[in-house]
């Protein structure tokens, strides 16, 4: 039902792009990764969590030395399967009706942890039932935590759901309501309702979670990671950070890493 791979990508840019006749999620294990797109390019970072369905046309490149990335592909058959038995994973991950992969960040912890969980399914049978226990933790994790009570509208927990997207936090709040398809007054009114905030403020709160992460899992510089959310003024970052975690980006990094064990 499925077959995973670990691949080490070379720098050398793709001819053309590809489709598929199964269904595939990859994660970046090692270094940055450049994805080809119909939409262009993007860089992932280590972390990244990409699912790609077979009408996805895409290609990857490494982006200096040792990229990897980790690949699971799965026959359509179990993705139907589980759509079918698991209605509320409809609109996410391998569900969602969308011209391009969706792709999730996760963090050093949530990446160890897909990695023991991978590992652990390179000694299984790749049955009906092993690859089901592999994803389901990675697909759900696309689902929860959303804020939203159970009997909030569909669209709007879909379009909670792929506001976790880079791409679609990046643009902030019109990020969000261009997923839901519906007016920006009208997505207010009922984020309001179910979620007691705004678009901006739910925008907002990914953003700086992200940010975080990035601050402690990363030695990129403060200007890129504000660029990387979408907040390319260095000193509006600051203060959102400031307001969000009550430290500086500054102040955070080093609290949080200063009894980090680094490796030699």
């Amino acid at each position: 039902m499925a077959q995973i791979s670990r691949v080490m990508l070379t720098n050398k840019r793709p001819k053309a792009l590809h489709d598929h006749d199964f269904f595939e999620v990859f994660w970046v294990q090692n270094g940055t990764v450049r994805h080809h797109t119909a939409d262009g390019s993007e860089t992932l970072k280590e972390g990244a969590v990409v699912f790609v369905q077979p009408q996805h046309t895409h290609a990857l490149q490494g982006s200096g030395e040792a990229a990897m990335i980790v690949t699971v592909t799965i026959h359509p058959a179990l993705v139907a399967q589980l759509g079918a038995a698991h209605e509320t994973l409809q609109g996410s991950a391998f569900w969602a009706d969308t011209d391009r992969p969706i792709i999730q960040q996760r963090d050093s912890l949530a990446l160890a942890a897909l990695n023991r969980a991978a590992i652990s399914f390179e000694g299984s049978p790749a049955d009906t039932l092993h690859t089901t226990a592999f994803l389901l933790p990675l697909c759900t994790a696309l689902i929860e935590d959303t804020g939203l009570p159970h009997d909030a509208p569909d669209w709007l927990r879909h379009a909670c759901i792929a506001a976790r997207d880079p791409r679609v936090f990046r643009q902030g709040a019109a990020g969000l309501v261009a997923q839901t398809g519906r007016a920006h007054a009208h997505v207010t009114r009922t984020l309001k309702r179910y979620g007691g905030t705004t678009p901006a403020t739910y925008i907002n709160a990914i953003r700086m979670t992200h940010a975080a992460r990035a601050l402690i899992g990363s030695s990129d510089t403060l200007a890129d990671i504000a660029e990387e959310i979408g907040i390319p003024n260095l000193s509006h970052f600051h203060k959102q950070f400031r307001a969000f975690h009550g430290q500086s980006p500054a102040q955070f990094r080093s609290a949080k890493q200063r009894n980090v064990a680094q490796p030699e």
